[in-house]
Order: C-alpha cells, then structure tokens, then sequence
C-alpha cells in the first residue's frame, strides 16, 4: 500500500474488511468490529492522506465462503483445528462441494448483521476513510442474498427481486445514516452470475442500481461473477466493461468500471467514451506500484514525484 501511494494513486481501497470475526473470508483477513482495531488503521489512512490519496475501505462479509485458507495456500475451506468457524448465508447451500453447508440466519442474526455494518462504518469514519464501499459482489453474503441462485428463503428476504435485496438495501440504510453526508458511499456489484437462468442477471443490476442510487450510494462498482462455482466466463481485457456502459447509460448512477484493465490509454478512453465515471484497479497496481504516475505521463499531465523518488520514477 505505501508503494502505491508514493506511486501516485489517488484512491486506494483497503478490500474486503470483515464487519465481524466470522465476517472474514480467511483467519488471516482484516476486520474492523472492534475500536482497537480503528486506531491501526489510523496510522494507514494518516499515511495515504500524506501522500496525497483518498483512503477508503470496502466492508464485507464472506457469508458461505468464509473460513477458508490463504489463497496461496489453494484456499478450501478450514475448520476449528486451523482456526476456521462455521460459515453463514441466506440458505443452507454450500458454494461447492468442497464447502460445508452453511448456517441459515435467523432473522434476528440478519438484523444484527445490518447494524454490524453500520457499526464498522462507524468505525471507519473515526479511522480516517474518506470513502467506504459496501461489498456486495463475488459470490460474499450481500451477493448471496440478492441471487436466486444462492437464496431459496421463502421469507421476507428471499424469493421476489424485492425480498433478495431487502437486507442489501438495509444494509445501504444503515451505513449511510452514520456515513457524513459530504463523503461518498460506494456499492460493489457482481452484474450476473453468468448462468443462462436462475441467477442475478444484468437487468436484475440495472434495476438495482436505480435502488442504490434512490438509497444514497454514490457509486455503482461493477465486477461480475464469484458466487457460481465453475461458471463458464469468457475473460479478456475490459470484458467486464459493457455491464458498467450499460448501467451508467441506463441509470443515473455513476459507475466504476473493473477487469484486465491494465494499459493507461485504454482506461482514459473509457472514461472519455462515456462508458464508466472511473477505472479501478487490482493486480496491475500489485505489478506497477508506479502505474498512475505512468498514465499521468502518457497523457501529458504534469507529474509530481516525491523527492526520494525523482530518479527512480
């Protein structure tokens, strides 16, 4: 993260911060459930504000995909003998068959989740973020909820395309009543699942992000998939850009735009073609910690360099 700061990135997201212990997708993850953890991040957004960048962080809950391993470490599911826990989702439907079949939540459990949200944004306001994203993408609990391909509820949270995303709704409520009204919120989206039926779809996002917008969220973040395992997704370069195009056409909210996106000329032209408000980046920013300061380069924008690094960037 410091690399990429002094590299000149202007917004940097700490990603999937858990909203509660069992939140976490692995032991090892992030979480902001408690007020100790609020004054470690402190030195970390202290330092990006220095830098000159928007610190902000995604909450999350990894629903029936938590406990799992390191990613390093091929990622399957863990027990209590390597510190895992028993996941929780909307129904009990494992991911695959190599997951356990999660607890379904109670309606209090789900009330409490949504308050465990608000808390941890809470959190991350005293914390120093300026932005904070709510995940609601990748096969995680809020995704779970809103597909019917991992939500057989047949109560007010599940069933009709107003039941699955009545707790993502919620969830929206209560973070933006403790969120300033002058910073923005951010929602994470998977735009379909990629399955010809049963699953969310790009009109379910379209539809949704009309939601989003009404309820405050300032900007859609459009990924896709995650929540189907062994779904058949055709990938490339910017291949996730027509679900942004489409919701940022058809919708009056601003949309990010995500995915092998790595040259800067082609993340400026979809910016300047009207296909997305804003490109994000993952692991071409792990690769280039430089990367921005490159793409200010290249489009003949003037260059700030920090002075340790002026003969090295």
């Amino acid at each position: 993260m410091p690399a990429r700061a002094t590299g000149g990135t202007g917004l940097i997201v700490v990603e999937a911060t858990a909203v509660s212990p069992e939140g976490r997708i692995s032991p090892y993850d992030l979480g902001l459930w408690n007020d100790t953890q609020v004054e470690t991040f402190r030195r970390i957004t202290r330092f990006l504000t220095a830098q000159g960048t928007v610190p902000a962080i995604q909450l999350a809950h990894g629903g029936r995909k938590a406990s799992t391993d390191q990613p390093w470490k091929g990622g399957a599911p863990v027990g209590p003998d390597a510190y895992g826990w028993q996941p929780l989702a909307p129904s009990p439907v494992p991911f695959d068959q190599d997951h356990p079949v999660p607890d379904e939540l109670t309606i209090d459990q789900i009330q409490a989740l949504v308050d465990q949200f608000a808390q941890a944004a809470r959190r991350a306001l005293a914390a120093g973020f300026e932005i904070t994203e709510i995940h609601g993408a990748h096969g995680y609990l809020i995704n779970e909820f809103l597909s019917p391909h991992s939500n057989h509820r047949t109560d007010a949270y599940g069933g009709s395309y107003e039941n699955r995303t009545r707790f993502a709704l919620e969830v929206v409520d209560a973070v933006r009543e403790v969120w300033p009204d002058d910073k923005p919120v951010f929602f994470r989206i998977s735009a379909t699942d990629w399955l010809e039926e049963g699953g969310w779809t790009p009109d379910d996002t379209v539809r949704f992000a009309r939601d989003l917008h009404a309820h405050g969220i300032d900007l859609l973040d459009v990924s896709t998939g995650g929540n189907v395992s062994g779904a058949d997704i055709p990938t490339g370069p910017g291949y996730q850009v027509p679900f942004a195009a489409r919701a940022k056409a058809e919708t009056p909210l601003p949309v990010g735009t995500v995915g092998l996106i790595t040259e800067a000329g082609h993340a400026q032209k979809l910016v300047a073609n009207g296909e997305a408000d804003a490109v994000l980046l993952g692991r071409e920013l792990l690769r280039n910690p430089s990367w921005a300061r490159h793409a200010a380069r290249e489009s003949g924008a003037e260059v700030r360099v920090p002075n340790r690094y002026s003969k090295s960037v």
